[in-house]
């Protein structure tokens, strides 16, 4: 039997797929690797970062206040310094910080309306 052996890629829309590429570049220094978007390889990751591939249930409210039916995670290196490069670039910051088993987590609506979680492994 074939098996799943991670997550490929984070595909969604956007009306101006270029500004929002430039908006991830200047705010969260995420260079993009050409015209098709941003490649992350293992070895970029921290050393308890992972992938995680989860489904909720219609109900939840966990992507409020975005109406889109996703939301992505991005593995950061300094959480409260990247809520605060996005706050400065126009994002809406969402909650507070939160620490769990796994790190801290915050949240942000991009220029999009698409709702972002940032993480920093412990």
């Amino acid at each position: 039997m074939a098996k799943v052996l991670g997550v490929g890629g984070v595909f969604f829309k956007s009306p101006n797929p270029k500004k929002l590429y430039e908006w991830y570049t200047r705010w969260l220094g995420m260079e993009m690797d050409g015209d098709w978007g941003k490649a992350f390889y293992s070895q970029s990751m921290p050393a308890k970062g992972h992938t995680v591939w989860s489904v909720f249930d219609a109900k939840s409210d966990y992507f409020s206040p975005s109406e889109n039916k996703f939301m992505f995670n991005l593995v950061v290196d300094n959480l409260e310094e990247a809520l605060e490069q996005v706050r400065e670039g126009g994002a809406e910051i969402i909650g507070r910080i939160e620490e769990i088993e796994f790190g801290l987590f915050g949240w942000f609506v991009d220029p999009d309306g698409n709702k972002v979680e940032l993480w920093q492994p412990k």
